[in-house]
């Protein structure tokens, strides 16, 4: 406080309490957090204490750390694997899933909802006309793409406008581009396990019936198994390529032969699976 001339008392500028801890002791306690992660607050505290001289409680070590992105968590734990454990793992994982074609089919619309999209706006303007993005209930026109991906091949894919019905999923993939790919699979003197995602159309009678007049064995997939197909990542990098096209596609035919360009240049498989 400080008294004017005129016997006025008014608070003097300040920057308030000076901090506890210099830049070198923060990184300090940032370098020793990092070096040894199980240490406690209170163990930094002594730590840095008996280090500099500098006495600091357990929450000046919170704030110093939450400064920098360190927060104490639980960490994630797991079962103690050796690196015989893990070559075995792997060597069984590309043994039993080498053999298996992985299929399904994904829609993409002229309309993507792919909820990418980011646009600058002040706080409160959410539902102003300029940050509003129409978009149809059910995304407008589109396609359906089939394939299926197997470790080091995969088959062509299958653009298809409307519907997949059983029938034309008899037809048109297990009579056309299944049977195709599998008799130049069988030339390689290996078969595989054909393996789709029990949509209505794949457990049709007529469906089940082709594939075992092929000698097609099929993967039993139980229903509300996970998702764990690895084709789930070949449907977003193809999305990702055709949302990133120049010229957006303005009819479904379009859209399907940007979807059959750029399939073409599919990632290496054995990344995926």
């Amino acid at each position: 406080m400080q008294i004017s001339g005129s016997n006025q008392m008014s608070r003097r500028y300040s920057t308030g309490r000076p901090r506890v801890t210099t830049p070198n002791e923060d990184r300090y306690l940032a370098v020793t957090a990092k070096r040894s992660r199980r240490s406690t607050a209170s163990d930094l505290s002594r730590q840095l204490s008996s280090a500099t001289g500098t006495a600091i409680s357990r929450q000046t070590v919170y704030r110093r750390l939450g400064q920098i992105g360190l927060y104490a968590r639980r960490p994630v734990r797991c079962f103690p694997l050796t690196a015989t454990h893990c070559r075995l793992r792997f060597a069984w994982s590309r043994e039993q899933w080498a053999c298996v074609m992985f299929s399904d089919e994904s829609r993409f619309s002229l309309q993507s909802d792919s909820r990418r999209t980011f646009i600058w706006r002040a706080p409160g303007t959410r539902y102003h006309q300029e940050n509003i993005i129409e978009r149809h209930r059910y995304a407008g026109a589109g396609m359906i793409v089939w394939g299926g991906i197997i470790l080091g091949s995969r088959t062509d894919l299958h653009v298809q406008i409307g519907t997949m019905t059983s029938e034309i999923y008899r037809d048109l993939i297990l009579e056309q581009h299944l049977a195709r790919f599998s008799k130049s699979f069988q030339t390689m003197g290996t078969e595989f396990v054909f393996m789709d995602d029990n949509t209505h159309s794949h457990n049709a009678n007529i469906a089940k019936e082709c594939l075992q007049s092929e000698d097609s064995t099929r993967m039993e997939w139980l229903a509300c198994s996970p998702g764990l197909n690895p084709i789930y990542h070949v449907w977003d990098m193809l999305g990702r390529r055709i949302a990133a096209l120049q010229a957006a596609p303005t009819c479904a035919p379009n859209l399907g032969e940007h979807s059959l360009l750029s399939g073409v240049i599919f990632p290496k498989i054995s990344s995926i699976i």
